[in-house]
């Protein structure tokens, strides 16, 4: 058996040989998971080396890429890649030519800890600061990037919910490293609050991963945020994102439709509310006018009750009765039936044979006239008593 002959390369074949393998043999793009180590700038371009800790690689951003990254790696951040491989031929060099490159979630999380611990040092994430939302607010400003689905939804609650309050709706970058210019925007907004009517702030975002949610872990604008004079309102992200700008908040609303959920009273319930409040005043009016036609049926009462038709009427009535009393009493009633009236000269009343002496004169008072005569004896009536 002859074995097959040992290839014979130059160096150039050779290298352009392993190009043309890891040409066919690997994918046109891929992501890393890695980290970032001794990121420099030369010539315009940023080179790096890409570890997992186990291992390393060489990488690049040439000039013209990395004039249209948001992104921009420190040294020791955690990061993915979308990259190519670029292998020279002349020197059989091996390296990850980077296309996009964003910060992972480790670096993102670190972040947000770093300035969530700052914050909280300086007070800034009291529950005290928190400070009531409007009941019914005249005028809000949705700070959010235009258009976007996340501001259709929130036009459209706002509009069912809410239609009286009136919404200016201020466009803002809301990924990579916009910071400063959200700043800038909400400088002036706030500059701009009196003559605006502002009564409240909504800082809103759709969804997305947590690390396109970390502009708003940038320590600046949330001490901003913390200083503007007005409420805010964050609906940023999905409900299990939680960014530094959210704690610095009055309120965090799970989404951006939420965010205006919470700062927009429902119309509908109001009106309920509206009509129980009729509801319960006319039943107290009707109540109050029940007793004030009472109290004037009693006032006309009592006055029918002293008419001096009435009053008249009854003092009438007493004088005959006394009259009748009278006449009832009367000596005369009692001499017209035969009875006597006896009295001494005096005129005082005899009323028993003990008031009276042999030889008193006594004067009989009939019902025609008078006797006057003498006692000549006086008999007592003796009076038995049974045992």
């Amino acid at each position: 058996m002859i074995a097959d002959p040992i290839p014979t390369y130059s160096v150039c074949e050779l290298n352009s040989a392993i190009g043309s393998l890891l040409e066919r043999g690997f994918a046109p793009r891929f992501l890393v998971a890695c980290s970032v180590s001794k990121p420099q700038l030369k010539k315009g371009h940023l080179w790096l080396t890409l570890t997992d800790g186990d291992a390393t690689i060489s990488a690049v951003v040439w000039a013209s890429k990395l004039k249209q990254l948001s992104y921009r790696p420190g040294d020791g951040d955690g990061v993915i890649v979308v990259g190519k491989l670029n292998f020279w031929t002349a020197r059989a060099s091996l390296n990850v030519q980077v296309l996009d490159i964003r910060p992972s979630l480790t670096t993102v999380l670190r972040q947000f800890e770093t300035v969530r611990a700052r914050l909280l040092d300086d007070g800034l994430l009291d529950a005290e600061r928190k400070r009531p939302l409007p009941h019914q607010p005249r005028t809000v400003a949705i700070l959010t990037s235009v258009p976007s689905s996340a501001l259709a939804d929130m036009l459209r609650t706002a509009r069912e919910r809410w239609p009286m309050t009136k919404l200016i709706v201020v466009p803002i970058p809301v990924q990579g490293p916009v910071a400063g210019k959200i700043r800038t925007t909400l400088a002036a907004l706030v500059a701009r609050q009196q003559e605006l009517q502002l009564d409240a702030l909504v800082l809103a975002r759709g969804g997305g991963s947590r690390e396109d949610l970390a502009v708003f872990d940038d320590e600046e604008l949330c001490r901003d945020l913390a200083a503007c004079p007005l409420p805010i309102v964050t609906g940023l992200g999905h409900e299990d994102d939680l960014t530094v700008a959210d704690l610095i908040s009055d309120h965090r609303a799970a989404t951006p439709t939420a965010a205006i959920v919470s700062l927009l009273p429902d119309r509908h319930e109001a009106l309920r509310g509206l009509r129980q409040r009729e509801q319960g005043l006319q039943h107290h009016l009707q109540s109050r006018i029940t007793r004030e036609q009472q109290r004037l049926a009693d006032k006309r009462q009592q006055l029918a009750d002293h008419a001096p038709e009435l009053a008249f009427q009854r003092l009438k009535q007493e004088l005959s009765h006394r009259q009748r009393l009278l006449g009832a009493l009367s000596p005369q009633r009692w001499l017209k039936r035969g009875l006597a009236l006896v009295t001494d000269a005096d005129g005082g009343t005899i009323s028993s044979v003990q008031d009276a002496d042999p030889g008193d004169q006594l004067i009989i008072q009939l019902e025609d006239g008078a006797l006057e005569t003498h006692v000549d004896r006086v008999r007592s009536s003796a009076v038995s008593r049974k045992p």
